[in-house]
C-alpha cells in the first residue's frame, strides 16, 4: 500500500499559515540583516552563547548587538539565559521551523512511523508540535482494540504540562521559553497532574536523561503515554510522537513495547530531518 493509503487512515490538520509580516523600510535593512546575523550565530554556537561571544562572531560592537538582541527577545526569536548570562534560540524559530516543516509536510513524513507504532501496539499514536507558543496535536491514529482511549479532537492542547507529547517538546526548551508556552499557568486534571514549577524542570530533567516522557494519568484518568520530541539538524523541536494506553494494559511488558516503538520512531525520523537520531531503518508505508 502507498504513502496516501496510509495517511487515509490517520486524521490529519495542519495549522493556519502565518500572517505575512509588515514590510520593512528601506532604512531597516542594515538592522534587519544584523539581527539575522545574530541569529544565525546563536545557532552556529550550538543554541545558546554569551553577548561577548556574539559581539566576537559577528565584529558587531557589544551595545549593538545588546540593542539587536533586546529587541529579538521581546519578539521571542532569542531568549535570555539569566543563570549563565547567555542567549539561547527562541521559541519564535521554532514556529518558523514548523512553518518550514509544512511546505515538507511533517504528517504525511510521520504517517508510515505512526502506522508503525499503531500496528506494533495497538495502541491510539498521535503526532503534536509546537506552533509559536502553542502545542498543537495535528494528526491522530485510533487504537486497533476494543477498548480505547478517548483523546479528544486535533487542535491546540491546553495541557502541555501534563500530557507525555507536551512534556517531551517541553524538555528541550530554554526555560524561558517553557514559561512562555505555559504563559496561562498549569492546571490540574488529575490529581497526578503536575502544577508546581519545580516539580515540572524535575520531570523534564528525566525526559532529557531517558529519552522520552510518560504521563501517568496526569491528564486523564486511566491512560499512560508515552512520548518522544522529534528534533532537526539543529537539535530544535519539531514536534513529537506519543501513544496512548488504559492502565488495563498498561503491565511493564507492554509498556516497554510501547516506550520502544515510540522511542525507535522519533529516532529514525528525526534522523530523515537530518537530527541526530539512530540510523533506524524507515518503516514500510503501510503493514503487510
Amino acid at each position: 500500500m502507498d504513502h496516501s493509503a496510509v495517511r487515509s487512515r490517520i486524521a490529519i490538520t495542519l495549522p493556519e499559515p502565518a500572517t505575512p509580516p509588515e514590510r520593512t523600510e528601506r532604512h531597516g535593512i542594515q538592522s534587519v540583516d544584523r539581527a539575522i546575523t545574530l541569529i544565525e550565530a546563536i545557532a552556529e554556537a550550538g543554541g545558546e552563547t554569551t553577548l561577548t561571544e556574539l559581539s566576537h562572531r559577528t565584529k558587531l560592537n557589544i551595545s549593538t548587538c545588546h540593542h539587536l538582541l533586546s529587541t529579538l527577545v521581546q519578539r521571542g526569536y532569542v531568549a535570555k539565559v539569566p543563570v549563565r548570562r547567555s542567549y539561547a534560540l527562541g521559541a519564535r524559530i521554532l514556529y518558523l521551523s514548523n512553518a518550514c516543516l509544512r511546505q515538507v509536510d511533517l504528517p504525511a513524513r510521520a504517517a508510515p512511523f505512526i502506522e508503525q507504532i499503531n500496528e506494533k501496539t495497538g495502541e491510539t499514536v498521535h503526532l503534536a508540535v509546537l506552533q509559536g507558543d502553542a502545542m498543537m496535536k495535528v494528526a491522530k491514529r485510533e487504537s486497533r482494540h476494543p477498548v480505547r482511549v478517548d483523546t479528544g479532537a486535533l487542535g491546540k492542547t491546553d495541557a502541555p504540562h501534563a500530557t507525555a507529547s507536551g512534556k517531551a517538546m517541553l524538555a528541550w526548551l530554554p526555560e524561558d521559553d517553557m514559561k512562555r508556552v505555559l504563559a496561562h499557568g498549569m492546571a490540574r486534571f488529575t490529581p497526578k497532574t503536575i502544577t508546581e514549577w519545580p516539580d515540572l524542570l524535575e520531570a523534564l530533567r528525566h525526559v532529557r536523561r531517558n529519552g522520552y516522557a510518560v504521563d501517568h494519568e496526569e491528564y486523564q484518568p486511566g491512560v499512560i503515554c508515552v512520548g518522544a520530541a522529534i528534533r532537526d539538524h539543529n537539535g530544535a523541536v519539531v514536534g513529537a510522537i506519543s501513544a496512548s494506553t488504559p492502565t488495563m494494559r498498561a503491565n511493564d511488558e507492554h509498556l516497554g513495547l510501547v516506550r520502544e516503538q515510540v522511542v525507535s520512531a522519533v529516532r529514525a525520523l528525526s534522523a530523515e530531518l537530518g537530527g541526530s537520531g539512530s540510523q533506524v531503518q524507515r518503516p514500510p508505508a503501510a503493514a503487510e
